[in-house]
């Protein structure tokens, strides 16, 4: 599946963030066992760092992490990537303002997407994250499944951005599987995952209680969005400041 062309090649900054990001999943009750897998790019290197398949967390070490090129021919390492690697790939060459990916089977997320339904947004903890309602991807069909069924995934992902910003909603759910996010740096994928995590255990407490619950207004939605997010935003402190 992999073609192994490895050389005389480094990268530990991106290891250790990499590294770091995935134990995120662990420490924030995302993963269990195996589950998931965080990646990073060097854009200027065309390098990919991603978990290897398979290894508990509790044993990971920076040199286990697997280096690819954006076609998926192993760079450095002696262990398999994860499986997921062609879905990272995927999302990689489509989506070229994001350095980090996450994938996930944290417990209300994928709830919604088993249930193939958007997470709504209905308050302003959501909004202050996503720009909208966290989509949800058609299901996969058998041909997609049959054959190259991660890079599929990911071309399923991409579809269901066509018309979306990516970088405005920096996270999906992929239908009867689970959440995917992203984000300018693996660590900041892996919080975007936490984030999707927060909003989704949210909005089914919100339909639980209210099932004719509305999503939140436009205007207090980009408020909230706006604060964080582009040239005018006023959220937290300035560099200088800190």
């Amino acid at each position: 599946m992999f073609t192994r062309r490895k050389g005389q090649m480094n990268f530990p900054k991106l290891r250790e963030e990499v590294l770091d990001s995935n134990l995120d999943l662990v420490r924030q009750g995302l993963v269990l066992y195996t589950f998931g897998n965080v990646s990073g790019i060097s854009r200027a290197d065309g390098v990919v760092v991603i978990k290897p398949s398979g290894v508990p967390y509790d044993r990971l070490k920076p040199g286990d992490l697997v280096a690819t090129d954006l076609e998926g021919n192993i760079l450095e390492g002696d262990l398999r990537p994860s499986s997921d690697l062609p879905t990272h790939l995927v999302l990689y060459n489509a989506f070229p303002g994001i350095g980090g990916v996450a994938h996930s089977h944290s417990e209300y997320a994928t709830s919604w997407a088993q249930a193939r339904r958007p997470i709504p947004c209905f308050g302003t903890t959501h909004a202050d994250y996503f720009q909208g309602a966290v989509p949800v991807t058609q299901p996969m069909t058998d041909a997609e499944i049959a054959t190259n069924y991660e890079e599929n995934t990911g071309q399923v992902i991409v579809r269901t951005f066509s018309g979306i910003d990516y970088e405005s909603i920096p996270a999906v759910l992929v239908a009867n599987h689970g959440p995917f996010a992203w984000g300018p740096d693996a660590k900041s994928a892996a919080h975007n995952a936490v984030i999707v995590e927060a909003v989704a255990r949210m909005a089914f407490f919100t339909t639980a209680i209210n099932p004719d619950a509305q999503s939140v207004g436009r205007k207090l939605h980009h408020k909230h969005y706006f604060r964080k997010h582009g040239n005018h935003a006023y959220y937290g402190q300035t560099k200088e400041e800190k």
